[in-house]
């Protein structure tokens, strides 16, 4: 018996001690969760430059050799369009330009360029230069003519040159563009047009001709095409649209012209959480109620929130977080918010755990502009009464991301609904030296371009170090749109920049009436797309990402090919280089100073680790 009462004491004993330790296991798991100590526990992939390696885009092309010739007529609206798109593409793409306007200088010599880029629709004020320039490719050059040409004597005595057996005077509705294999990253497949128009020549091409791109079908119109012609080639377009969402369409034609084409890129794929962390809403939503019958609150939280966690694990997102600590309309320096920490802090803690980045996204969600802007009616936000209620603000979200992540680095602000005055950027540069990006859009939108605060960028480092990385598409429903957008910049820029905001599934104009299930499987299908078409994009936050812009914007590329070897010489190399590179005469073998990953067809992406790549041709 005595035994007995021993045995049930000891056990009481060391069950009150199981207990006491499974409580303190869990405390410490909720001091852990709600401490921001694990907040740094990713190193970044690529870390930003230190000052004085940073060069800005325009002072690396400033070195470039206009090697290649770039006409077009200011008296033409189709050329002024399409000189608007190349003067940003032939940038990009580190490609050195000799600009003439036809109505006003004479046109030189083409046997001083290697490519010549022809932005005329018309030919006819060419003249006699057109045999010039086609003696010119003969002899080894190349051409590129991205307009829809127009017929008439000048172009009739060309086309056939250019691989045209015969141009009806009609032209051609293109509902989408079809991409044959091999040709752009993402493609082999349609991509449908917004406002679809009579863009297109109505033609036929000869045998010669390799076709690229065509209407609707693998057999409809052709829409890109290189036809050699003595030792040299053409390339032409005959698409008719000049568009910042085209760009990649027809850099993509121009990688066609040269033996290998090379030029930088960024790699990277981000997703950007707006208002996030953020107060969530009280109350109930139609759509949610309609599908889960829960409260807004519930369905961030055990919803939304862990099906975003899920895409993050099955693609290796990196989501990067932009904060705002109210949602009240004060711009006079009242401060009264009371956020709730411990939701903030959780969700936060949880996106960085899985290697995410947090980022500023206001006080509140009143833009930075003081009361010199007017919004004109088309937003119904406040101004700032002075710039020292904006700093009172400002420096209230940083205490607060201090507080509660105090190991985490906030480098990055995107401006509230992409609206930043020139007077907001300065103060944020001055008295936040800790910010390196500005993240705003790469697109404008139509119906807010009468404000000259949008915040629509181009990929790019500002004179003070300040990286420029817009955001280029949004939501979950991808638009055909932003479908062509996501493709036009994959091929450009190698780059998938994407931003969303945990309320889109309230949100009429945004999906929210088909439903977060809808929705979640749209993105879905875009995600399996990208990854799919670019396996080797690489994962990053947005603070990386701007290392890698700052890469992208100093580099500048030389290729020489011979018969059996590339040689790339990188100036302003400092540790990484990303290249896009089409062979096209000849196929890699070895590398030296990189790795090559092939892409598509006779594309591929070049990680260079030195300043000097030397690749092998079979």
């Amino acid at each position: 018996m005595g035994r007995l009462m021993r045995q049930i004491r000891e056990f009481k004993f060391n069950g009150i001690v199981f207990i006491l330790f499974v409580f303190l296991l869990i405390a410490t798991i909720l001091f852990v969760e709600l401490s921001g100590v694990n907040a740094l526990l990713h190193q970044r992939e690529l870390e930003l430059l230190p000052n004085d390696a940073i060069v800005t885009k325009t002072a690396a092309n400033a070195t470039l050799e206009k090697s290649t010739l770039l006409l077009r007529d200011s008296g033409s609206i189709s050329s002024n369009l399409a000189y608007e798109q190349f003067v940003c593409i032939l940038s990009d793409m580190k490609v050195g330009y000799h600009d003439v306007d036809i109505s006003a200088e004479p046109i030189p010599s083409f046997g001083d360029y290697k490519e010549v880029i022809v932005l005329l629709s018309d030919l006819a004020p060419l003249g006699e230069n057109l045999t010039a320039l086609a003696n010119r490719v003969k002899e080894g050059g190349a051409a590129y003519f991205p307009l829809t040409l127009e017929g008439g004597v000048f172009a009739d005595a060309i086309f056939q040159k250019l691989g045209i057996n015969d141009a009806s005077p009609d032209f051609y509705t293109v509902e989408s563009i079809y991409l044959h294999e091999g040709f752009m990253i993402g493609g082999g497949k349609a991509f449908a047009l917004t406002d679809p128009f009579d863009c297109a020549k109505t033609l036929s091409l000869a045998k010669s001709a390799e076709v690229f791109a065509t209407a609707e079908t693998a057999a409809g119109v052709p829409l890109v095409w290189r036809n050699r012609y003595g030792d040299g080639v053409f390339v032409v377009a005959n698409l008719g649209i000049y568009e910042k969402a085209l760009r990649g369409f027809y850099a993509a034609a121009y990688s066609l012209l040269s033996p290998t084409c090379a030029y930088p890129v960024i790699n990277a794929s981000v997703f950007y959480l707006d208002d996030f962390p953020s107060q969530i809403p009280d109350g109930n939503s139609e759509y949610i109620m309609r599908d889960y019958h829960t409260s807004i609150r519930d369905y961030y939280v055990n919803i939304w929130w862990p099906d975003m966690m899920n895409f993050s694990d099955q693609y290796d997102i990196k989501y990067t977080g932009l904060a705002i600590e109210s949602y009240d309309d004060n711009t006079d320096g009242r401060l009264e918010a009371k956020p709730d920490t411990s939701t903030f802090i959780n969700l936060g803690n949880m996106l960085l755990r899985k290697g995410g980045e947090l980022g500023y996204h206001g006080y509140n969600h009143q833009p930075l502009c003081l009361s010199n802007s007017d919004y004109k009616g088309l937003y119904p936000y406040k101004t700032w009464s002075s710039e020292e209620s904006m700093k009172a603000a400002f420096d209230a979200l940083v205490d607060l991301c201090e507080k509660l992540f105090p190991e985490t680095e906030f480098c990055l602000y995107v401006p509230p609904s992409n609206l930043l005055s020139d007077e907001g950027r300065e103060f944020l540069i001055k008295n936040y030296p800790h910010i390196k990006t500005i993240s705003g859009i790469y697109f404008d939108d139509a119906e807010y371009s009468e404000l000259d605060f949008n915040c629509m960028q181009e990929f790019d480092v500002d004179e003070n170090g300040v990286v420029d990385q817009p955001r280029v598409i949004s939501g979950f429903i991808l638009d055909s749109f932003q479908s062509l957008a996501a493709l036009s910049e994959l091929n450009l820029h190698f780059i998938n920049s994407h931003f969303t905001h945990p309320d889109d599934a309230l949100d009429k104009e945004r999906g929210a009436e088909l439903g977060w299930e809808e929705m979640k499987n749209r993105f879905d299908n875009f995600l399996s797309w990208l990854y799919t078409s670019a396996p080797t994009l690489r994962n990053m936050t947005g603070t990386e990402a701007s290392a890698a812009v700052q890469r992208f914007a100093a580099i500048v590329p030389h290729t020489v090919t011979t018969a059996n070897e590339v040689v790339i010489t990188i100036d302003n190399f400092y540790d990484d280089a990303q290249l896009l590179v089409r062979f096209n005469t000849g196929t890699p073998t070895t590398v030296q100073g990189g790795t090559l990953t092939h892409m598509t067809g006779d594309l591929y992406l070049l990680s260079a680790t030195a300043g000097v790549v030397d690749i092998t041709l079979e």
